[in-house]
């Protein structure tokens, strides 16, 4: 085992992002430059997603300096191979347009290959060469997490997981406190599903908000940085006002409450899912 990463300089994450999955072609650019022009300092993409063009036209054509836009994007399963990785971080560079990525992450560890720790060396490596300036994995479990630390003495920046009041990953959090990991939230409203429910229409009475900005202040209270995606300029804009209420704890006990074993929203456990 190899001593822990001791980098000073990790990258500085805002307490929200934008997801990009389906935000595409002109409406999807127009889309991702309201919301950096808002505020959000933070765009997540990925290969899989194929929608990096548009990212880097958007980051590009908003009146705000590259330096205050974080930028992420994810290596796909099929280029876990530690040189495939590495042409697949300069294939992503390429279509956005950008001379580095802020942020790199293995997207999904695909246990049955089994080269996730292929890839995350070749992201150690990529970080050493300024060609990103800081790697995460995404839809990692424990044992993944400590296996690549324990190979290279690296300490990913970010988990990106799944988690919404459905699938709060207590444990899992426990483990990203640890191990001084950031829980990023993908899918962090459950689809709106979870607006009904009785413990987020009382808390948004209560405080005099939406469910939505229940639930992104839920995840904050977790410690969690949501990905919300939204091409409407006025939910980009909700989604950012938070600041002007705070849940109780007895709030987020009930929201935390509403988990359940099969909360997942579509049959992904990284422990069995494969990607290409």
């Amino acid at each position: 085992m190899m001593t822990p990463d001791a980098t000073p300089d990790r990258l500085d994450l805002p307490d929200i992002g934008l997801g990009t999955y389906g935000l595409r072609g002109s409406e999807g650019v127009s889309a991702i430059v309201s919301a950096i022009e808002l505020g959000y300092s933070l765009v997540d993409t990925a290969v899989n997603y194929d929608n990096e063009e548009e990212v880097g036209e958007a980051v590009r054509r908003a009146d705000v300096p590259r330096d205050d836009v974080l930028v992420c994007s994810k290596i796909p399963g099929r280029h876990h191979a530690h040189d495939d990785a590495i042409t697949s971080t300069r294939a992503s560079l390429e279509r956005l347009g950008l001379d580095r990525l802020d942020l790199h992450l293995i997207h999904w560890p695909n246990p049955s290959v089994g080269l996730y720790r292929e890839a995350w060396r070749a992201l150690v490596a990529m970080r050493e060469q300024g060609l990103v300036r800081d790697i995460g994995v995404s839809n990692f479990t424990a044992q993944h997490l400590h296996e690549i630390i324990d190979d290279t003495g690296v300490v990913p920046l970010v988990n990106q997981v799944e988690l919404h009041p459905y699938f709060p990953q207590a444990e899992l959090r426990a483990v990203h406190d640890d191990l001084g990991i950031r829980t990023e939230s993908w899918s962090p409203l459950a689809k709106r599903a979870v607006f009904d429910e009785a413990p987020i229409r009382a808390a948004a009475r209560s405080h005099g908000v939406t469910p939505g900005q229940v639930v992104l202040r839920w995840h904050r209270h977790l410690g969690a940085l949501p990905i919300p995606k939204s091409g409407s300029p006025a939910r980009q804009a909700e989604n950012l006002d938070l600041d002007g209420f705070s849940l109780t704890d007895d709030e987020v006990a009930a929201i935390t409450a509403l988990g359940r074993p099969d909360g997942r929203l579509f049959d992904g456990d990284p422990r069995l899912h494969e990607e290409r």
